[in-house]
């Protein structure tokens, strides 16, 4: 029996799979174009526009809430920096320049006082170089020493032993009687008032800087939680409004819900914030500006009690280009700096536990320049011991009315710090629990978008 040949009346085969070109991979089912098929498919029905209208509604609740959640935490622990972290750093930098100051005061006072210095001035001055020494070692700890900050520390901290070394070869010169004594206590003056007063007043005017920077990061305005929770509500408004037009329904619950959540956490976002904005202002606008002023003031009287016992340490054997007595000169701009600084304190005063103790401090400068006036006087008329009882000795001395100065300025130094720590921590208490409290509200409006969008998906099955 033949058989055809070849390729005639055989039954025909079916053609060979083409290969796919090199590098390009074979089609595969339930690809990528397999699946945008799908989905245009879904999309043009009404139950897969709503699946997909319902993820991206609450996709976007979802991010609403994360925004809010990130922007919030920003601003309250700048906020929660402005009352724990910043201004108890520009405070104690005030109080180191206060230190070193008081301190420079003590030992002129002290050498005043002759070889047998009296036990209360000593101890005053060894109490300021220890609570100066303390505060730089705490600022060291909370400050890199990469920073401005930080390289004022190290500079105080490099000063300060060659001070005090300076301060104890004056006095055991003057315990001996010996006139070298006056020149070491000039020199340790010099050192002071030329090298650490100036950095102490570069570290405070850092920190309070920085304070500035943290409270105007505090006080920013959240305007991506605010722009998100407008597309929020907006989206959710137009999703009801569409749901309405299709089925004549007032309200969907679930949708309802979700817009009730977003309006909460919009509403909570406005209200603490402009609370805080406002007690943060506060603490800056009255406290803070308030405690630069009365920290300026108290300095300069500070300075102006040192120069007026140098002036007597001295005896004018330090004099300016023109031939008056240095010192003396420099007492006298001190105590105008100091004039003008209770002026402007007394204006920034908003209150009598601020006002009061000002006007206190104010009196008693004129007292004290009219003391010192008539201690002048006398030096001047050779009596040297009478004039050194007019300023370090008891009643009626320039001394006593020094004490009435810094007395009442330490006063209205802790009252304005009472106003700004309470206006800070309203500030901090008025963001508190408001990231967590968006993100609870977000994740309970996306699954309530969720459940309402499944409650109109079930009317189709």
């Amino acid at each position: 029996m033949t058989h055809p040949p070849s390729g005639v009346g055989a039954p025909p085969r079916a053609p060979d799979p083409v290969s796919a070109p090199p590098g390009v991979p074979a089609p595969r089912a339930g690809g990528l174009g397999d699946r945008a098929r799908r989905l245009r498919a879904v999309a043009t029905t009404e139950p897969g526009r709503l699946q997909i209208i319902g993820a991206v509604l609450a996709l976007l609740v979802v991010v609403f809430g994360a925004v809010t959640t990130l922007e919030t935490t920003r601003r309250a622990a700048a906020a929660d920096d402005v009352a724990s972290r910043s201004q108890p750093l520009s405070a104690d930098a005030a109080d180191i320049y206060r230190f070193l100051a008081d301190a420079d005061t003590s030992a002129a006072g002290g050498f005043l006082a002759g070889a047998q210095e009296p036990d209360a001035v000593r101890e005053r001055y060894r109490s300021d170089i220890e609570a100066a020494a303390r505060l730089l070692v705490k600022a060291s700890a909370d400050t890199d020493s990469a920073t401005a900050s930080g390289r004022e520390i190290t500079t105080l901290n490099e000063l300060l032993p060659v001070y005090t070394g300076l301060v104890e070869r004056a006095r055991a010169n003057n315990r001996q009687g010996l006139p070298l004594g006056g020149a070491y206590l000039r020199y340790a003056n010099q050192k002071m008032a030329g090298e650490m007063l100036p950095a102490a007043e570069r570290l405070y005017a850092a920190e309070t800087g920085r304070l500035e920077s943290d409270s105007a990061d505090a006080r920013s305005w959240p305007l991506l939680s605010a722009g998100a929770a407008l597309l929020v509500l907006g989206a959710l408004v137009w999703m009801q409004r569409r749901t309405y037009r299709r089925t004549n329904r007032v309200l969907n619950h679930g949708l309802l819900a979700a817009t009730a959540a977003a309006s909460v956490v919009l509403l909570w976002l406005a209200v603490g914030h402009t609370v805080a904005r406002a007690e943060l202002r506060s603490a800056m606008a009255n406290g803070q500006a308030s405690l630069d002023v009365l920290n300026e003031a108290r300095i300069d009287s500070l300075k102006a009690r040192a120069n007026e016992n140098l002036t007597l340490v001295a005896r004018g054997a330090v004099l300016t280009a023109d031939g008056a007595d240095q010192y003396e000169t420099d007492y006298a701009t001190g105590m105008r700096e100091l004039k003008d600084g209770l002026e402007r304190a007394g204006r920034l005063a908003d209150g009598p536990g601020g006002s009061e103790p000002v006007g206190r401090a104010a009196t008693a400068v004129t007292e004290w320049q009219s003391r010192h006036r008539a201690a002048r006087a006398t030096d001047d008329q050779g009596d040297y011991h009478g004039a050194l009882e007019r300023v370090i000795g008891g009643g009626g001395s320039t001394g006593e009315s020094f004490q009435r100065v810094d007395a009442a300025l330490e006063q209205a130094l802790a009252h304005e710090q009472g106003e700004f720590t309470a206006a800070a921590r309203g500030g901090r208490g008025a963001l508190r629990g408001l990231p967590a409290g968006a993100v609870a509200l977000a994740v309970l409006g996306a699954a309530a978008v969720i459940v309402g969008v499944n409650r109109r998906l079930a009317e189709y099955r």
